[in-house]
């Protein structure tokens, strides 16, 4: 296992986009994702976050996408991004999602730290007693992730937004999501 330190996070800005667009669909989707182990490339299609949407997610309050990098040598020069994640307040829990860590890069930690610095901000700086996220229900092995992590799941499900390509295309009809939710 190839674990990276130091590893600096940071709040991503509109210049973050689309790199962000990037790296999260090669976590998820295509060829690119099979070389990790988070790929839904069997599951859908297309692009698993759409720019406006990520634009909207950083303009909102209480919303914050998290930058997971590996530092510049040259001070002068931005960071390596290698991992990001989506935290936000949503009816008074912390919200949990677009989760991606580089595929070549995936079981390496840095999944693992940025989880505990997404936590650390829900828990300490907003103060929210739980952090909860949605989870497509047959993604055993990611749900199993998550459970060792102190997650459960709450047998509350919601469904898949097809017919809106913004979130992919789906290759199946049965997806939906089930609430995932941890007491911080």
């Amino acid at each position: 296992m190839n674990v990276i330190a130091p590893l600096r996070f940071r709040d991503a800005t509109p210049a973050d986009v689309d790199a962000l667009v990037t790296l999260v669909t090669s976590a998820y989707r295509g060829d690119a994702s099979r070389a990790g182990w988070t790929t839904e490339a069997d599951l859908l299609d297309g692009n698993r976050i759409d720019p406006e949407v990520l634009r909207q997610d950083l303009a909102r309050p209480r919303s914050r996408v998290l930058v997971g990098e590996r530092p510049s040598t040259d001070p002068e020069q931005a960071g390596e991004l290698l991992a990001c994640a989506h935290v936000a307040e949503e009816d008074g829990a912390g919200y949990f999602g677009m989760f991606s860590v580089r595929p070549d890069l995936q079981g390496s930690g840095i999944g693992k730290r940025l989880l505990d610095e997404a936590e650390r901000v829900v828990r300490d700086e907003w103060q929210l007693p739980t952090m909860q996220m949605t989870v497509i229900d047959i993604r055993d092995e990611l749900i199993a992730f998550y459970e060792r992590r102190g997650y459960v799941r709450t047998g509350i499900y919601k469904p898949f937004p097809h017919g809106d390509e913004r979130f992919g295309r789906p290759k199946r009809d049965d997806l939906r999501f089930e609430v995932l939710e941890k007491r911080l």
